[in-house]
């Protein structure tokens, strides 16, 4: 008995070490890291190594809980501002999104499988939802820098939509298992789905309110305090699935508002996370992986990868094109979230719905997802970089090479404590003046210590310690950080000429031919661009002035564009010059075209 549960501990032990060491094979050339953990699971599995791990309850139970961590995580993640810059939209596609994609991938599944109406659907609900640690890793690890409204919608949806897929999950699993036709899921199901968001929505807010209620007020050792947060996150969770309600959900949001908290372990917690959601992800992937057997896969192979086809390249973009529509996104924004619609671990957690309550057709559902789920990862996880590239999202970096330490400061000072090393080629070993605001307290440099006025001008590895207002580290970071290592490509990305953001953009668009309405000409540049961008402008943002392009280049502390470059050839998606969806202008204008009066303009 001891002799087998040693073995156990063993092999769990070398595949959880295998799959963390794939890692830097798939930092080494590119492939998903997500596709090799669950890869490792299926080389071990049944018709692999031979291990038969058949519990799928047990699977669920585990995988229940690695997306309970790693969605607290990436809300703790999450700043406040990137929520709402995109939260409307990416709550859209979060909902309506799923619903979509599920209806429109439902109706080719019951043509190809043979499926019913309700079996087609159920099917597209399990794929439906975008996987939230596939996105996470690819925006956040994968190394990947586009645009922040367009990382913040993906992060949100990804983050977001688990819960809706999931419901439509259950409630057709059950539909199918009463006998019930498609007339028996209207108003109730729909209801059913209301109350679950609500309740998710205000059991997340009161349990992040405990959760940084409970870490404030608790005085315990530091090396406990990321375990009890995540023991709360945890009780959160099952708390609120427990009356009714959606535990994903509130999880997700008792993460964001603790993440933004400003608590004093917040280091401390967010380190020990860290490490715990990669595990979570391995152990997932790799459990999930034992689950499936692909010897069956055969019998609904050309059908499936026929299904990812469909999913990837006609439901998502549809679905995205609908709920984004109102958005004002640009054409190529919405080609690329359309196939950042990444399914994973999510998808195979839902297909093991199907096994637990017992359906007739149950590994047809989990061997037609997992497939999916393969294809999904393969094409679109291995192009995601190119693909970036190529609509010409990817910014250019601010900054080259920086070393930078935050270091915690015991209370809740309005403070941050950070440690610099300065870059040989940084404008301060350059010997560029330092503003007093950022004049180090500390120098430490061939192992002596010193104040700041005793140091003489910085030299290339100093380290230096700064108390500074949390405002200021970006601008910190310019000085400290050698310039980045711009390609002929980026610096086309800026534009070729600069524009004065303090200039009249009137005056502006009389050079240049650009309509403008009377009270945008009276504007200053910058007023203009962030009025078109929503009020709120960031590092690389375009603004459409045909004929010609504006791109913010800097942004100040105020928020405003303090520096702006212009395009004279607009980009259309590098290479890409279809038009694969109308804008949100050119549909205000039908619209106002179709009900103005006759004679009058609209």
């Amino acid at each position: 008995m001891l002799e087998s549960l040693y073995v156990l501990i063993l092999v769990g032990t070398i595949l959880i070490v295998v799959a963390a060491f794939s890692s830097l094979l798939a930092f080494r050339f590119g492939a998903p890291l997500l596709l090799l953990f669950l890869s490792i699971g299926l080389l071990a599995g049944v018709d692999g190594i031979g291990i038969d791990f058949d519990n799928a309850g047990l699977a669920y139970f585990v995988g229940t809980i690695a997306l309970a961590i790693i969605l607290f995580d990436s809300g703790f993640g999450t700043r406040i501002s990137t929520f709402r810059l995109a939260a409307a939209p990416a709550l859209t596609l979060a909902t309506f999104g799923v619903l979509a994609t599920a209806i429109l991938f439902g109706l080719a599944a019951s043509y190809l499988l043979g499926l019913s109406l309700v079996e087609g659907l159920l099917l597209g609900a399990i794929v439906g939802s975008t996987d939230a640690a596939a996105v996470f890793f690819l925006l956040r690890v994968g190394g990947i820098t586009v645009r922040e409204r367009v990382r913040s919608l993906l992060e949100i949806e990804s983050g977001t939509n688990d819960p809706m897929a999931i419901f439509l999950t259950v409630a057709l699993v059950e539909t199918i298992r009463a006998g019930s036709g498609l007339e028996s899921v209207g108003i109730d199901v729909a209801l059913g789905l209301v109350g679950q968001m609500t309740i998710g929505l205000f059991g997340g807010l009161m349990g992040g309110m405990m959760i940084v209620s409970v870490i404030r007020r608790l005085a315990i050792d530091r090396g406990l305090l990321p375990i009890i947060t995540l023991a709360l996150a945890l009780s959160v969770f099952a708390a609120v699935g427990a009356v009714g309600g959606s535990g994903f959900l509130a999880v997700y949001v008792a993460g964001l508002y603790a993440g933004n908290a400003k608590l004093s372990g917040g280091p401390t917690i967010k380190r020990f996370q860290d490490g715990l959601t990669w595990l979570a992800q391995i152990v997932m992937f790799l459990i999930l992986g034992l689950l499936a057997t692909p010897s069956q896969f055969g019998e609904i192979l050309w059908q499936s990868l026929v299904l990812a086809a469909f999913l990837i390249f006609i439901a998502r973009p549809i679905a995205v094109w609908l709920c984004l529509l109102p958005f004002d996104f640009q054409r190529r924004e919405m080609a690329f979230v359309s196939w950042v619609g990444l399914r994973g671990a999510v998808s195979i957690l839902l297909a093991i719905v199907p096994l637990i309550g017992g359906l007739d057709e149950s590994r047809l559902f989990f061997n037609a997802a997992f497939i999916i789920v393969l294809v999904s990862l393969l094409v679109q996880g291995w192009t995601i970089a190119n693909v970036a590239r190529r609509l010409g999202l990817v910014v250019p970096p601010q900054t080259g090479a920086i070393e930078k330490h935050e270091l915690e400061l015991p209370g809740s000072p309005d403070h941050e404590l950070l440690s610099y090393r300065v870059v040989d080629g940084s404008p301060v070993a350059r010997g560029e003046r330092i503003p007093r605001w950022a004049r180090p307290s500390l120098v430490i440099r061939d192992g002596r210590s010193m104040r700041y006025q005793y140091a003489g001008r910085l030299q290339a590895g100093d380290y230096v310690f700064l108390f500074i207002s949390p405002r200021y580290p970006p601008l910190l970071d310019r000085l400290f950080a050698r310039p980045a290592d711009l390609s002929p490509d980026d610096a086309e990305f800026f534009g070729e000429f600069t524009v004065d953001p303090a200039a009249n953009a009137g005056a502006l668009a009389e050079a240049y031919a650009i309509p403008l309405q009377p009270e945008e000409a009276a504007m200053t540049v910058s007023e203009l661009m962030m009025s078109r961008l929503g009020g709120e402008a960031d590092y690389g943002d375009r603004v459409s002035a045909a004929p010609v392009e504006l791109i913010v280049r800097q942004v100040g502390l105020d928020g405003t564009v303090v520096a702006a470059g212009l395009s004279l050839e607009p980009e259309r998606g590098r290479g890409s010059h279809i038009p694969l969806f109308f804008s949100r202008r050119d549909l205000v204008a039908g619209v106002r075209r179709l009900f103005s009066r006759p004679g009058r303009q609209p």
